[in-house]
């Protein structure tokens, strides 16, 4: 059990019979009544994300969540398989358990696999990625001082804002967090 006063962002936790990360979390204090913690959780399982509040000192079950390392083979149908790089061992995980991480996923990458109790939850990016231009229109000089941005699809099918000066064939860091371009790789 974790009391949600020692809330981290990060903490998995049973709640209502699901599988919750904490993404955000606040102590309230107000001048009258008792203080809470309102948190923002994401559903393990299903990927949605709820807002909570919760008394202080209430206590929770913390989930033990195993993360393992894979590597991401290919795309079959709508299975998506992954192979343990350490074991060998393949897995593979429905469309619908990853559809945002896609975004990102290529041939090769490692990436973290989470499984509550062997039930696999779903997968875990790096904070940043590095992906290829595939198209964009082609800056014209002089638009690099505007400090404007135009969209540039990534070759996962990703599309993103991109500063003028950004051309087909660039290599970007990409925010795996909210879909953000953060740089030029080199």
């Amino acid at each position: 059990m974790i009391s949600v006063n020692d809330f981290k962002t990060g903490v998995t936790i049973e709640v209502d019979g699901g599988i919750w990360r904490v993404m955000e979390f606040q102590h309230v204090k107000p001048g009258k009544g008792a203080a809470f913690v309102r948190s923002k959780l994401r559903n393990l399982r299903t990927g949605s994300v709820t807002e909570k509040t919760f008394r202080a000192g209430e206590k929770v079950a913390k989930a033990q969540i195993d993360n393992n390392k894979m590597q991401y083979l290919y795309a079959n149908g709508d299975m998506h398989a992954f192979m343990d790089t350490e074991t060998y061992e393949q897995i593979e995980l429905p469309e619908k358990n990853i559809e945002y991480e896609l975004k990102f996923l290529q041939e090769n990458m490692e990436v973290q696999v989470i499984q509550f109790q062997g039930e696999v939850l779903g997968v875990e990016l790096p904070n940043t990625v590095v992906l290829e231009v595939a198209e964009t229109d082609p800056g014209i000089k002089g638009d690099t001082a505007s400090g404007g941005s135009k969209p540039a699809k990534l070759t996962t099918g990703l599309t993103v804002q991109v500063p003028f000066f950004i051309n087909e064939g660039d290599h970007l860091i990409i925010n795996t967090t909210d879909s953000s371009y953060v740089s030029r790789a080199q």
